[in-house]
């Protein structure tokens, strides 16, 4: 089981083996972390997405690119569940976490930087978000050592640090 730490902050500057990204289906970039991730990455990361995922990924999975320009040395992409385009099994955004952690594996990753996955723009409710990521991340067997989840905010940073209790 990882060490898990909350950190208000930038997920493109965190240095660690691997940051996620909640990418869209296509991996061709958006907004939101997907859209940073692109901008502070670089070209890299997208030219990587067309040529490993040509078609995309399906929600609730993950695969991994070049980190370009970003601090890290990979980005464990996943798609989260649309909850405003009506995907609301949670199955599929507890999936997100735990083939992040089974991607990070096979590619030697210690250290993760996570985000909230689908609590942004995909309108998953922030509490279950927040909970989702805390217990796969604690009930998951991984090599990883330390996850963080990043918060941009201060008030979900202070949510995800009391989820950690």
């Amino acid at each position: 089981m990882p060490v898990l730490t909350a950190v208000q902050g930038d997920i493109t500057r965190q240095d660690v083996d691997a940051v996620v990204n909640a990418a869209n289906r296509a991996m061709r970039g958006g907004g939101g972390v997907d859209g940073a991730i692109h901008r502070a990455g670089g070209p890299a990361v997208l030219e990587d997405c067309r040529a490993r995922f040509p078609h995309g990924l399906a929600t609730g999975d993950a695969g991994w690119t070049t980190a370009g320009d970003l601090p890290a040395r990979w980005v464990i992409h996943v798609v989260g569940p649309d909850r405003r385009a009506g995907e609301t099994d949670r199955s599929l955004l507890v999936s997100c976490y735990t083939r992040a952690l089974a991607v990070a594996d096979e590619l030697g990753a210690r250290s993760v930087a996570f985000p909230l996955v689908s609590a942004g723009v995909y309108g998953w409710p922030k509490d279950d978000a927040i909970d989702a990521a805390v217990t796969t991340l604690r009930s998951t067997p991984t090599s990883v050592r330390e996850a963080r989840i990043v918060a941009f905010d201060r008030a979900t940073y202070d949510l995800v640090r009391a989820a950690l209790g």
